[in-house]
């Protein structure tokens, strides 16, 4: 984990030990890294399960996400959550969900790339404490924050896939469509299925036989 010699309020939540010490130190921190940090209500740190084997990594929380302080709360995680449940995963039960910053963009605009940078050591400490078997990256600007090397991309080639990333050998990511732009586009709701029955065929085979399922 990168440290800040002159920053000790990142440093000690950096430093946590546990998953609940690391949350509980990032809200209390008031963090003002950003200029996101001046117009948040909540800093919006996750949703679900912190023991869970699949963790979840979207974009940035929006409104109904900043005024709960709960990652996708609104009605793209609504949606998440019901075609989640058809292949029988319970999002708050199976996954925990992140994003790549943990405040509120302005208008809900995509995050810019000094803030991302900012804040992803944070969602980076999440990985370490949490240890997934499985990362989804929902949508294009978590796959081109969360893997550097993916440029250009195009969410019609990229979705659905599996992909290994070095920094962290021992997780799978998948790659899946944001459930906003369904909203946006609901003929692309049956593709998801398929992508989802994809993810859970994968947790049967591999996580369940491991005894770690959330």
């Amino acid at each position: 984990m990168q440290f800040d010699l002159f920053n000790q309020n990142v440093n000690s939540i950096l430093d946590a030990h546990s998953y609940d010490e690391f949350k509980k130190r990032l809200l209390e921190s008031n963090c003002g890294e950003c200029a996101l940090s001046k117009t948040r209500t909540h800093i919006v740190v996750d949703r679900g399960n912190p023991n869970a084997a699949v963790m979840a990594i979207g974009e940035a929380p929006g409104e109904n996400e900043d005024i709960q302080g709960k990652a996708f709360v609104g009605r793209a995680g609504m949606l998440m959550d019901e075609l989640m449940a058809e292949v029988g995963i319970d999002t708050n039960r199976h996954l925990l969900i992140a994003n790549i910053v943990k405040c509120r963009p302005p208008e809900n605009r995509a995050p810019h790339a000094e803030e991302a940078k900012t804040c992803i050591p944070y969602l980076k400490k999440q990985i370490q404490l949490i240890k997934p078997k499985v990362i989804l990256l929902l949508g294009a600007t978590a796959l081109k924050h969360m893997i550097r090397e993916k440029t250009n991309i195009s969410m019609e080639s990229e979705a659905g896939k599996w992909i290994s990333f070095p920094e962290y050998p021992d997780i799978k990511f998948m790659v899946l469509y944001h459930p906003a732009f369904l909203l946006y586009d609901p003929r692309k709701k049956q593709v998801m299925r398929e992508h989802l029955k994809e993810l859970r065929s994968f947790i049967n085979q591999h996580l369940m036989q491991a005894g770690r399922n959330g």
